[in-house]
């Protein structure tokens, strides 16, 4: 009798996108005998428009109305190609340069390691780098460490961006900003990622006229703005782009991380379209890989 092959477990994690600046594009794998697949977004597309078009426009609007935009953020990922984006933005005279703060030593940290390991990147950032022009390190941003630098941004006025996680507004120095800036109808909040059920940020997006911050009630009149083309997760389209990357179907496929109606609508989509066998994970499920 020949050898046995063992068992090939592909785990997903958070599928990236493809085409998008700084992050490599995602990598297809060729076999799987077992797949675990995210569906953060596997009930929805992204829109069909360029992020930097709509940050411009949330940008401008911002920057007439003379008081901060809010970004929640997540500090690694996201919070870099918020910077880039500015930064082509400004460099294109397409917004104003505003006052940027980084409120968040994790965004710093994990911005520092960006900028020192440009091969690790894409192509577009490896030949800013070439050219000492690093699209992070350049631009004229402050990054805040302590808490008493975040608390001193309460009392600047005028117009300014503040990228502070969490991406979620669950906890973390956005909470404090937020609690702060949302009662004037002047503020911006400007949400560029996936916002799970019952979360602030989701609250925000539906329209929520108070949150409980630290044990008060926040009247919200700030203006709300979404921008999902930023998230970094592959959305239903591009899920199938990576499953079809499979030579042959994975003898078992489980669907993780994602919420009820994404992952059902996922399965019954991959069973359709792959005419795969597909199983909605559940919690403490036991699955035998053999």
């Amino acid at each position: 009798m020949g050898e046995r092959k063992p068992n090939v477990l592909v785990f997903s994690g958070d599928l990236g996108r493809w085409g998008r600046p700084m992050i490599r594009d995602t990598q297809v794998v060729p076999h799987a005998d077992v797949l675990l697949v995210e569906t953060t977004y596997g009930n929805r597309t992204h829109p069909d428009v360029e992020p930097s078009e709509q940050l411009a426009k949330v940008v401008n609007a911002a920057a007439e109305r003379g008081v901060a935009l809010l970004i929640p953020a997540f500090a690694v990922g996201r919070t870099q190609e918020l910077i880039w984006r500015l930064r082509e933005l400004e460099e294109a005279n397409r917004i104003p340069r505003l006052p940027t703060y980084i409120d968040r030593p994790m965004a710093t940290d994990a911005t520092e390691v960006f900028c020192q390991h440009p091969e690790d990147h894409d192509i577009d950032m490896k030949l800013l780098m070439d050219e000492r022009r690093c699209p992070l390190c350049c631009k004229p941003d402050t990054f805040t460490r302590t808490p008493e630098e975040s608390k001193a941004l309460n009392h600047i006025k005028g117009p300014m961006i503040i990228i502070a996680a969490s991406g979620m507004a669950t906890a973390g120095r956005i909470v404090h900003h937020l609690k702060q800036r949302l009662p004037d109808r002047a503020t911006t909040v400007l949400l560029v990622g996936f916002q799970a059920a019952d979360t602030r940020g989701q609250l925000l997006q539906k329209g929520a006229k108070q949150l409980r911050m630290h044990g008060h009630e926040i009247p919200l009149r700030a203006h709300i703005e979404t921008i999902d083309g930023l998230s970094a997760h592959a959305d239903r389209d591009e899920i199938f782009r990576w499953l079809r990357g499979f030579r042959e179907a994975p003898r078992q496929t489980h669907i993780v991380n994602g919420e009820p109606a994404a992952a059902k609508e996922l399965a019954e989509c991959i069973s359709a379209r792959l005419g795969w066998s597909v199983n909605i994970a559940q919690q403490i499920q036991t699955v035998a890989l053999t």
